[in-house]
C-alpha cells in the first residue's frame, strides 16, 4: 500500500472514535498492551510527560513541547485528533512523522490486526510510541485521548502527570458528574510520580488529593503556585505578567498564542516544568528556553486550530473548543470585539446541545453546517435545536459554503467565528 491507501485502510477498516463514536471506544487496555508487546514494548524505551484533562490539554502539551525543544531536548509530541493531516498526531521536534514510517508500520502490524482487532486510536498510539522509541527522543509529551484511566496512552510510566481541569464532556463514557469525571482523569496518576493539577476546583480537588495520597504521588495545584495575567496582545503574541505564590515573578512573558483562556494553560505548564525539574535531578530547563520556546511556539510545534486568526477585515477566528468549559471561555473572549458577530457552527451528533447552545450569544448571526464526517449533526437539526435558544440563522451545504456566506455578509469591522467541533474547524484551515 502507498500512503493514501494506508490511511484509507486505517479509516475504513478500523473503528475511529472521531468518525463513528461509541463503537470505537474500548473499555480496557488489553488491545494496546497486546499490540505494544508485539512491537517489543516501545513505550518503555523513552521518557514521557502525560497530559490529561477536559480542556487545555492540547495547548499544555504544545507549551511543554516548545519549551523542552528549545531547551535542547529531542522532544516527541503525541496529540489527537488531527485537523488536516494524519501526521499532525506524531511529531519529533516539530517535524511530522514520515509517510514512509506510517506505511511501513501498518504493513508490519497487519498480520496482527485480525487477532488483536485494535481500534484506530490504539494503532496510532502504538505507532507514536514505536516512532519515539526509534527516534530515541529524550522525552515525549503525550496527550490523553479520552478520559484517562482507560485511555490507550495510559500504559506509559511517565516522569510527570498533568491534569489541566475538569468539565462535563463525553459523559456517556466518563460519567455525568464532575467528581466522576475527575476519577477517570485521575487514572493517569501513577505511584510515586509527581502530578500537577491545573485548576483547584471545589468539586474535584479532593478526588485528586485522595488518589495522590493513595499512590504516594507528590501533588501540586498549578493555580496555587503560579498566577498569570494577560497584559496586552498584538497580532502575533500575547504578553503576560506572571506571579509566583502571588508575588511578582516575570514582568512580561511573550507567547505566540492568543485567547484569554490560555492563562490557565500557561500557569499549568509553568508549574509542570518546575515540578518536573524539582523531582528529576537530571532534568534542567533554563527559563530563557521557556521564554524563547513560547515566543516561537507555533513555528516550533506547528500548533493550530486554537484561537487562530485566519484573516482580518473582517476578522476570521477559529477555535476547536467543543464542550461547556471550553466554549464558555471562547464566548467570553468574543464579547471583547466590537462590530457584528457571525458564527459558523457545526457539531457532532452526540453533543448535548442543551448544555452548549445556551452559551452562544443571541445577538450573533448564525450559519449552520454539517461537519463532513459520519458523526456530523445535520445542519437542519442543528438549526432547529438552536432556535429553541433563540439562535437564528440559515443552513448551508458545507462548512466552507457557510464561511463564504458569512464573509459576504460581514463588514470589515465584524468578527466571524468558526467552531463547535474540531472537524468544523478542520474544513476551513
Amino acid at each position: 500500500m502507498n500512503y493514501t491507501e494506508t490511511l484509507t485502510f486505517l479509516y475504513e477498516q478500523l473503528p475511529m472514535y472521531q468518525r463513528v463514536g461509541n463503537a470505537a471506544f474500548k473499555k480496557d487496555l488489553t488491545n494496546i498492551r497486546d499490540l505494544l508487546a508485539v512491537l517489543g514494548n516501545p513505550e518503555s524505551k523513552f521518557a514521557s510527560i502525560h497530559v490529561g484533562g477536559t480542556n487545555g490539554k492540547g495547548s499544555v502539551t504544545h507549551l511543554l513541547g516548545a519549551a523542552l525543544q528549545e531547551g535542547g531536548y529531542k522532544t516527541g509530541l503525541y496529540t489527537s485528533p488531527h485537523f488536516k493531516d494524519f501526521r499532525e498526531r506524531i511529531k519529533v521536534d516539530g517535524e511530522y512523522v514520515s509517510r514512509k514510517f506510517v506505511v511501513d508500520f501498518v504493513e508490519r502490524i497487519q498480520p496482527e490486526l485480525s487477532i488483536i482487532r485494535p481500534s484506530f486510536f490504539e494503532i496510532t498510539v502504538a505507532m507514536a510510541f514505536q516512532y519515539f522509541a526509534e527516534q530515541k527522543v529524550d522525552i515525549a509529551v503525550v496527550e490523553v485521548g479520552l478520559g484517562g484511566r482507560l485511555d490507550s496512552t495510559n500504559v506509559l510510566a511517565p516522569e510527570l502527570a498533568v491534569i489541566t481541569n475538569i468539565s462535563l464532556d463525553h459523559q456517556q463514557f466518563l460519567g455525568d458528574t464532575l467528581p466522576g469525571i475527575a476519577g477517570e482523569k485521575a487514572g493517569i496518576i501513577k505511584r510515586g510520580v509527581p502530578v500537577v493539577i491545573g485548576e483547584t476546583q471545589k468539586a474535584t480537588a479532593n478526588v485528586f488529593r485522595a488518589k495522590a495520597t493513595e499512590l504516594e504521588a507528590p501533588l501540586v495545584f498549578a493555580d496555587q503556585l503560579f498566577q498569570v495575567r494577560k497584559a496586552k496582545q498584538d497580532l502575533t503574541h500575547s504578553y503576560y505578567q506572571i506571579s509566583r505564590q502571588h508575588k511578582p515573578y516575570i514582568n512580561e512573558l511573550a507567547i505566540n498564542l492568543h485567547g484569554g483562556y490560555q492563562q490557565l494553560n500557561i500557569q499549568t505548564a509553568l508549574a509542570a516544568l518546575e515540578v518536573w525539574q524539582m523531582h528529576k535531578a537530571d532534568r534542567f530547563l533554563p527559563f530563557d528556553a521557556i521564554q524563547e520556546g513560547w515566543s516561537n511556539l507555533r513555528a516550533l510545534t506547528r500548533f493550530q486550530g486554537r484561537w487562530q486568526l485566519l484573516s482580518d477585515q473582517p476578522r476570521v477566528l477559529v477555535d476547536s473548543a467543543h464542550n461547556e468549559g471550553g466554549l464558555r471561555a471562547i464566548m467570553e473572549q468574543l464579547k471583547t470585539f466590537s462590530g457584528q458577530l457571525h458564527i459558523v457552527m457545526g457539531v457532532v451528533n452526540d453533543k448535548k446541545l442543551d448544555q452548549i447552545l445556551p452559551l452562544f450569544p443571541k445577538v450573533a448571526k448564525y450559519y449552520f453546517a454539517k461537519a463532513d464526517i459520519p458523526r456530523g449533526l445535520p445542519a437542519k437539526d442543528l438549526q432547529q435545536a438552536a432556535a429553541l435558544f433563540e439562535l437564528r440563522g440559515r443552513t448551508y451545504s458545507s462548512v466552507k459554503n457557510a464561511l463564504r456566506a458569512a464573509k459576504r455578509a460581514a463588514s470589515v469591522e465584524d468578527t466571524i467565528f468558526v467552531g463547535g467541533s474540531i472537524f468544523t474547524v478542520a474544513e476551513v484551515l
